[in-house]
């Protein structure tokens, strides 16, 4: 975990000013992949890896923001009536200034030194983290309550962040990542309805293991294929709603409907559709089947996420399907699949703690010889959620 006194002291070096620190956690989704813009519902859990924010008030209306990760400064006026994103980093942090001043929240100036610790396009929502960590710290700094459940409540924050997301930075995610990273439950995951941000905590079992190995790839095609996968959702529900008025999503259609109504659907629509609706029923009865300590359930049920994602949403790679694969051969794996968008990032394999460390050994070795790459293997325990963090004054 960071030193957060030393990331203190940096930003009091490079501003000049006593900070207050501000953090968000990354994600991992355990089941409900592309089921979160259908309106649909995900069992994601917080992860103990974080970006954090040092942030201090400025006299005037300008946003300077230092990614200690990326080692750039950039300066943003936040008076100016045409902030644009630039398709770098700093259009996460700029984009929630812009979304939460047409929200009605008035931002004022600030100094924030940012830094993460998650890794970067490994599905692990480093995107979400660094939105969420830079509203809390921009509402925290302009006076607003960002702590109680209303003022605004974590559940707007969290549609403010997807909204920079969608609309400045151009990424049609859907709540799910921002929503985790605002709600993290130590040790549970949160089944989440993404219709009505109701959610609930599930216990993860403590004797099971949260592993994530991130196979070291991300295909280039990912952004633009998670958009045109959207687009073929958006399609599906408007051919099914000549039909069937009302469908507001797939979250709004059922199995045997589709199979109904299947000629109206050109194939390739038939199968995301069908990828969708499926994964909405793996999701509720994962949630149904960890409620009860049914490990063994909610690991056969990840297996068939894994393989809908690969055959009817087509969003797998090789590197993805040779770590499920290796995951399912190591003593002790309860279930293991793809996480994320795709075309690469991180599987999440559920496992029996007490062959954690064979699992990670045996996967690196295995991995490393059919790859020629070197995976990283994260064993990490759900975390709590985004919010401020106390930390030692810095002394001179």
């Amino acid at each position: 975990m960071l030193d957060v006194n030393g990331i203190k002291r940096k930003h009091a070096e490079r501003f000049g000013a006593e900070p207050a620190i501000f953090v968000a956690p990354g994600r991992v989704n355990l089941i409900g992949e592309h089921t979160d813009y259908n309106d649909g519902f995900v069992m994601p859990a917080a992860i103990g890896a974080y970006c954090w924010i040092a942030g201090s008030v400025r006299d005037d209306r300008r946003l300077l923001l230092r990614s200690e990760n990326f080692g750039e400064t950039v300066e943003s006026d936040l008076a100016s009536p045409s902030l644009r994103p630039t398709k770098s980093w700093s259009d996460y942090p700029i984009g929630i200034a812009v979304m939460l001043e047409r929200a009605g929240f008035k931002i004022r100036g600030a100094n924030l030194l940012i830094q993460g610790e998650i890794p970067i396009g490994a599905g692990l929502s480093s995107s979400a983290a660094i939105e969420v960590a830079t509203a809390y710290a921009l509402l925290s700094l302009s006076g607003h309550d960002v702590h109680g459940v209303s003022n605004p409540s974590r559940a707007k924050i969290a549609r403010i962040c997807q909204q920079a997301e969608n609309d400045f930075v151009g990424m049609r995610c859907g709540i799910m990542d921002q929503f985790a990273s605002l709600n993290g439950r130590e040790r549970h995951a949160i089944l989440l309805d993404c219709r009505s941000l109701e959610f609930e905590p599930v216990p993860i079992p403590k004797n099971v293991e949260l592993v994530i190995c991130n196979t070291m790839v991300k295909h280039s095609l990912a952004s633009g294929e998670y958009n045109r996968r959207r687009a073929d959702c958006e399609e599906a529900v408007g051919l099914l709603s000549s039909v069937r008025p009302g469908i507001r999503a797939l979250r709004d259609v059922s199995l045997e409907q589709l199979a109904r109504h299947k000629s109206l659907l050109p194939e390739v629509i038939y199968r995301r559709a069908l990828h969708v609706i499926s994964e909405n029923t793996r999701v509720i009865e994962s949630g149904d089947a960890l409620k009860r300590g049914d490990v063994a359930t909610c690991g056969r049920l990840m297996r068939e996420s894994h393989d809908s994602l690969r055959d009817l949403y087509e969003v797998s790679c090789t590197e993805l399907e040779l770590m499920v694969e290796l995951a399912n051969k190591q003593k002790g794996t309860l279930g293991a699949r793809m996480t994320g968008g795709g075309f690469g990032g991180c599987t999440i394999n559920l496992v029996d703690s007490r062959f954690t460390e064979g699992f990670r050994q045996d996967i690196v070795r295995a991995y490393e010889y059919a790859t020629k790459l070197t995976p990283e293997i994260y064993v990490w325990t759900p975390a709590g959620p985004a919010g401020s963090v106390a930390a030692e004054p810095v002394s001179d």
